[in-house]
């Protein structure tokens, strides 16, 4: 009874949160110049972000986090955004954490896949949850207890900070119509997707976000995924001239984390824990309200640039869900924690299954 109150409490107060910023008239392109709070802090948290600042979405999330934080305290805590790479490479952000070199790290869940398989499961999982039913088993399943209990195996705080809605399906230089059509492609997909489409026929290249752009302008991969809709557009992506897929199969939903080694949380007063903690449920609740919104600006520019958008043929939809269930049934089999996990998410999602479907108007 009194973890349900407790978490009642904190989307109480993330909500109220997140709805004094919207009142206040809060325009993502301010969101790098808060007001003035008076004196300086008195306590500053270094904090490397996976995302660039100026991107839409998981960018403008980590000036609106820092924002909060700094809102809530009264201006007694300010956390000093570092931007992607200055200090330690992004995918390495968690061991520079661990080592010390970064105070606080703002990334991505599927990051930690390297050193713990369980990450996937709040990461990318193809077919999983969408934005939606990933909030609700965060904060009111088990979600947020084993992604805690996962970091902290590896010495790290790990607090949900934000959940990102769905990527789109991705870029490519021919059209994929037929499961054959993938024999021979060369693609850009994350481990898990790139997994299936290897199943598929095509060959998988491990490509770096920042050299995908170019490396498909040149022809050296024939396509593969990128990220939302707002930040391929952000990206310049529609100047390729390349047909969009939709819907981003391999990735429904993600969670993005706040960091900070063990030691180095339990070393901040409570109150600067909980100022932490609320604004990163403040954070979820504001990506969730911006990004639909968002989303369906950025299609509609993708096609009045030229951009034709194309929906997955049902036979390559088809043959995505059933090699997906034997990649994420081969991952469980090896590794306990990550099966743990997924049953669980799957488990509580099952729940409310038939509400959704009777509660939808048709």
């Amino acid at each position: 009874m009194r973890r349900k109150k407790w978490i009642a409490l904190t989307i109480a107060a993330a909500a109220l949160v997140a709805t004094s910023i919207a009142a206040a008239g809060y325009k993502a392109k301010s969101a790098d110049k808060p007001a003035d709070l008076g004196p300086a802090p008195g306590r500053i948290i270094a904090m490397q972000t996976a995302f660039n600042p100026a991107l839409p979405g998981s960018g403008e999330g980590v000036r609106v986090f820092t924002r909060t934080v700094k809102h809530m305290s009264g201006g007694a805590l300010a956390i000093k955004i570092i931007e992607p790479g200055r200090m330690a490479p992004t995918a390495d952000m968690l061991d520079a954490v661990v080592a010390g070199d970064l105070e606080a790290a703002f990334t991505w869940s599927g990051y930690a896949a390297a050193k713990a398989p369980v990450f996937g499961v709040f990461a990318t999982i193809p077919f999983g949850p969408g934005p939606e039913d990933m909030t609700s088993w965060m904060l009111e399943g088990d979600g947020s207890r084993i992604h805690r209990e996962a970091y902290e195996k590896l010495g790290v705080t790990g607090i949900p900070c934000g959940i990102q809605g769905g990527k789109g399906g991705g870029w490519f230089r021919s059209d994929l119509n037929t499961v054959e059509d993938f024999k021979g492609q060369r693609l850009r997909f994350g481990r898990y997707a790139g997994e299936i489409v290897s199943r598929m026929g095509a060959t998988l290249v491990p490509l770096p976000p920042g050299e995908f752009f170019y490396q498909l302008q040149q022809g050296k991969v024939d396509g593969g995924e990128m990220s939302t809709p707002a930040i391929d557009a952000a990206l310049g992506f529609d100047k390729l001239g390349l047909p969009y897929y939709v819907p981003g199969w391999q990735q429904p939903s993600a969670v993005l984390d706040f960091l900070m080694r063990h030691d180095k949380w339990e070393a901040l007063p409570a109150t600067m824990r909980a100022q932490i903690e609320t604004a990163c449920r403040a954070n979820i609740a504001w990506m969730l309200s911006r990004s639909p919104h968002m989303q369906g600006l950025a299609l509609e520019k993708l096609k009045a640039s030229g951009v034709v958008v194309k929906q997955w043929s049902p036979e390559i939809m088809k043959a995505f869900r059933s090699n997906a269930d034997i990649v994420i049934r081969e991952q469980a089999d090896h590794d306990p924690d990550f099966a743990a996990a997924l049953a669980n998410q799957r488990a509580f999602i099952a729940q409310s299954v038939s509400w959704r479907t009777l509660s939808r108007l048709p």
